[in-house]
């Protein structure tokens, strides 16, 4: 056991999809994975571990935000023995046209998160395993799945005002806004395991004359595309990567 997760030693697969809502991971177990057992349920972060076409995987809600994540991230790769990580999350775009779960695979994420401020003399710059990136770029062409591959910001808030400069962000080429991406990448750097984010669009991100942010439901994909879809592909990739 570690501090926040009562799982004992071994019940956690190296391989894992992590969410933040522990009703999707009940979703998950329930739906995709054969034997699934629950092996967590301390704070609510629910892990079960069972097999996905017949590899063993884990799925566990991780909450929101870098914190939460950054504790659970350490604790399955540093006391679990997790190598693979795949996250199954959602957020908003920043690109016209994004529609309804469409995938971004985030390459790499830029942040206005502090959690590694003063750790490095300089600025470290959280990225994706590449292996586990080209995986799920080609399980996602299998699918049929549109994707977008590049750089995301991982934020602290979730409502912001004026004052958040979301054009430069835009501008620069950001395609979405999430906010545990900066942690998952770092906890794997520091441990030496693989990690990528996988997420579903479901809002789109306008910014206004002023600045304001305005969100909006993204509209429907033809054929229409789910949370099913995403999850899919996160366990694919989670299963398949070398």
């Amino acid at each position: 056991m570690s501090m926040h997760i009562d799982a004992r030693p071994g019940e956690i697969a190296e391989r894992i999809v992590l969410v933040g809502d522990p009703y999707r991971a009940k979703h998950i177990a329930e739906n995709y994975l054969d034997n699934a057992v629950l092996v967590n349920d301390k704070r609510a972060a629910f892990c079960y571990t069972g097999t996905y076409e017949g590899i063993r995987v884990s799925v566990m809600a991780v909450g929101m935000g870098n914190p939460s994540m950054l504790i659970y991230a350490t604790e399955l790769f540093r006391d679990y023995g997790v190598k693979i990580a795949v996250r199954a999350g959602t957020s908003g775009g920043y690109v016209p046209g994004m529609k309804k779960f469409d995938i971004v695979l985030a390459q790499a994420t830029s942040t206005t998160s502090g959690i590694n401020d003063n750790r490095f003399n300089g600025y470290f710059a959280p990225i994706a395993d590449f292996g586990l990136l080209c995986k799920a770029n080609e399980i996602a062409k299998q699918l049929g799945l549109r994707t977008y591959t590049g750089n995301v910001v991982c934020n602290d808030r979730i409502y912001r005002d004026e004052n958040y400069k979301s054009k430069m962000w835009q501008q620069y080429g950001i395609l979405a806004s999430e906010m545990e991406g900066t942690a998952l990448y770092t906890a794997a750097a520091e441990f030496g395991a693989k990690a990528l984010m996988t997420i579903g669009i479901i809002l789109n991100i306008t910014v206004d004359e002023e600045g304001v942010e305005h969100f909006d439901d993204a509209p429907d994909n033809e054929p229409v595309r789910t949370v099913d879809d995403l999850i899919k592909l996160a366990l694919l990739t989670a299963v398949n990567a070398e």
